[in-house]
């Protein structure tokens, strides 16, 4: 977890941010392969790294800013 935090959060936010709304237009795929995620319909290995692609910044952002809750609260 070192590395994550040397990691600035503002550009963590922001690649959070845009890939997890891309494509804005008609659904952002994170949305749309988390549906698919809970349908049970999430079975071909392109959309399962597409949601990882989509997922991972926005799980790492969340990771860095408990690391940084944590950090606050000793």
């Amino acid at each position: 977890m070192d590395f994550l935090r040397r990691v600035p959060t503002a550009p963590l936010a922001v690649m959070a941010a845009m890939l997890a709304l891309a494509p804005f237009s008609p659904e952002p795929h994170l949305l749309e392969k988390l549906r698919m995620l809970s349908q049970g319909s999430l079975t071909k290995p392109i959309d399962i790294f597409d949601l990882f692609i989509h997922g991972t910044p926005l799980v790492l952002l969340l990771i860095k800013l408990l690391l940084l809750k944590e950090k606050s609260g000793e």
